[in-house]
């Protein structure tokens, strides 16, 4: 196989040099040879060019990215709610009298911030299509756009979070109680984090790629 490779480039090798077209046609003949694009003057490709692009799918650094940040979110969200529901009473707040922000132990069988209660069938559906959608836009996002995937695994997190108190408990528990607003939990927050930096990273990213066109 080597001097099949070695005649090869004697044959190609001043297309190689002079033209990229004549490195892909050589390429296509033989595929095992690679041309990135700079070549040294004996034929051979000049060490040093540029990396290969992460892939896309399900695979790289930015998938591991974003599975670390589900399942933290997703662990210390189950962690925090086992933890209040342990320590206060349903109704119990801490510390009592408290004006701006306290911890309560509230349980909340709609969605988040205490809207739709009761609709728990809807939500746990809602809940698996927002699951499903988050895992199609990260498989669609552009290999090594780790920001993206950062958020999308906030938003990944939170509703797994509040989707298994749905499914074993029937309802979720929220434990910060802002004065004069809803109670949350930690899920909730996630959510919320995830979308609003999508939404900022699609109105910059649009205004770049305006700028640069």
């Amino acid at each position: 196989m080597a001097w099949r490779e070695a005649e090869v480039w004697v044959r190609h090798g001043l297309a190689l040099v002079d033209s990229p077209h004549g490195a892909v046609a050589c390429q296509e003949r033989n595929p095992a040879l690679r041309y990135d694009g700079r070549m040294e003057h004996d034929g051979r490709p000049e060490a040093g060019g540029p990396p290969p692009a992460e892939p896309g799918g399900w695979r790289g650094a930015r998938t591991r990215l974003f599975a670390a940040i589900a399942l933290s979110v997703v662990a210390l969200d189950q962690a925090t709610k086992g933890l209040i529901r342990g320590w206060l009473d349903e109704g119990e707040t801490w510390p009592a009298g408290a004006g701006l922000i306290r911890i309560a132990h509230v349980e909340n069988s709609g969605a988040a911030f205490g809207v739709l209660q009761g609709a728990g069938v809807l939500l746990v559906a809602a809940s698996l299509a927002g699951v499903a959608a988050v895992l199609l836009l990260l498989r669609a996002a552009p290999a090594g756009d780790r920001l993206h995937a950062a958020a999308l695994a906030l938003v990944l997190g939170g509703a797994v979070g509040n989707l298994i108190d749905r499914l074993l408990r029937g309802e979720v528990t929220d434990f910060i109680d802002p004065a004069r607003y809803p109670a949350f939990n930690l899920a909730d927050s996630a959510i919320v984090t995830g979308v609003a930096a999508l939404v900022l990273l699609a109105l910059f990213g649009g205004a770049r790629s305006r700028a640069a066109g």
